[in-house]
C-alpha cells in the first residue's frame, strides 16, 4: 500500500462583476496548503487553472460537473477509495468553476477551451497515461477530451446520455438562456439557478458554459477505441438514456447502479462499480 494523502480542498464558487469586455488581467487564484502539488495551472490563454494532486501511484483525473467544482470529489466515497488503492488522484476546477479563474467574456469558453485546459494539464504533470472520470457536464467533457488525447487508457462517463451529442440540444439551450436571463425561467430551470443564487454562483459565466459546452457528434463518438464504461444511476435519464450512449462506443461496457443525477456519484455503488472496471475489485 502506497502512503495516502488525504486531504480536504475547499473551493467555492466566487462572483465577480459582469462584464462583456475581455479582462487586462485575470484573477489569481489560490489553493489549499495542504494539498500535494496544487499550484494553478497557466493554461493556452493565460487563464489559471485550479487543481489538486493527491497520491503518488497511477494517475487518474476526476471531472465535476455543473454548477460545482472539484470539490464535489471530496463528498464522494469514490476520491478516498481510489487514494486507499493508491492511485494518485488529480481533480482539477474546469474554467469558470471554483477556485480557477472565471473570465466574463465568450472566448474564454468558446472552441473546446475547457478541452485544451485538461491536455495542458495532462502535459504540464508530464503525464504518459491516465484514466478518467467524469460525471454529469465534467462526462461531457469527458466525451470530447477522448476524441483529442490518445494518452487516456480507460474512461468512465457518469450520469450521462446521449443527447449531448445534439449541437442544438433543447435542455442546453434552455438552461444557457435561464442563466443568462434571455429567458423566465420554468420548472426545468427554476430549481437550478435558484440553488446558483445561493451559493453565490455567477450567472453569467454558467450561462457562458452551456452556450460553448464541446458537442461530440455521434460520428465521433463512433471513432473512440479507448476502453469507456458509461455509469449512471437507474433514476437518471434527464439527460438521455445512458444505454443509447454506450451503443455508439464501440470499445464500453454499460454499467447501472441505484441513485438519481445528484447523487449518484456520491455513493458506495458507483464507487464500486469504477473499482471492478479499473481493476481493482
Amino acid at each position: 500500500m502506497k502512503y495516502l494523502h488525504l486531504f480536504l480542498v475547499l473551493l467555492i464558487f466566487q462572483c465577480s462583476p459582469s462584464s462583456n469586455q475581455e479582462p487586462k488581467d485575470q484573477t489569481t487564484t489560490t489553493t489549499s496548503p495542504l494539498a500535494l502539488r496544487s499550484s494553478p495551472l497557466v493554461s493556452f490563454d493565460n487563464i489559471k487553472i485550479a487543481f489538486t494532486d493527491e497520491g503518488q501511484g497511477d494517475p487518474i483525473i476526476l471531472l465535476h460537473g455543473f454548477i460545482s467544482s472539484g470539490n464535489s470529489w471530496n463528498k464522494s466515497i469514490l476520491k478516498k477509495a481510489l487514494l486507499e488503492k493508491g492511485y494518485r488522484v488529480i481533480v482539477p476546477d474546469l474554467r469558470g468553476n471554483g477556485e480557477s479563474d472565471k473570465p466574463l467574456f465568450p472566448k474564454a469558453y468558446s472552441n473546446d477551451a475547457e478541452i485544451k485546459d485538461l491536455i495542458k494539464l495532462a502535459d504540464y504533470l508530464s503525464l504518459e497515461k491516465y484514466e478518467v472520470v467524469g460525471y454529469s457536464r465534467g462526462s461531457i467533457i469527458l466525451a470530447k477530451l477522448l476524441t483529442k488525447d490518445q494518452r487516456i487508457s480507460k474512461a468512465v462517463i457518469g450520469g450521462m446520455g446521449l443527447d449531448f451529442t445534439n449541437p442544438e440540444w433543447d435542455r442546453r439551450i434552455m438552461f444557457a438562456k435561464a442563466f443568462g436571463g434571455e429567458a423566465p425561467l420554468n420548472e426545468m430551470t427554476e430549481g437550478a439557478v435558484n440553488y446558483a443564487k445561493s451559493i453565490n454562483a455567477n450567472l453569467k459565466v454558467l450561462s457562458l458554459l452551456q452556450h460553448h459546452q464541446p458537442v461530440t457528434s455521434i460520428g465521433e463518438l463512433e471513432k473512440i477505441r479507448t476502453s469507456v464504461l458509461v455509469l449512471a444511476g437507474n433514476e437518471d435519464i434527464d439527460n438521455g438514456t445512458p444505454g443509447d450512449l454506450q451503443k455508439h462506443l464501440s470499445n464500453s461496457s454499460l454499467k447501472i447502479v441505484p441513485g438519481d443525477h445528484n447523487n449518484t456519484y456520491k455513493g458506495q455503488a458507483f464507487s464500486d462499480a469504477v473499482l471492478e472496471y479499473l481493476g481493482e475489485e
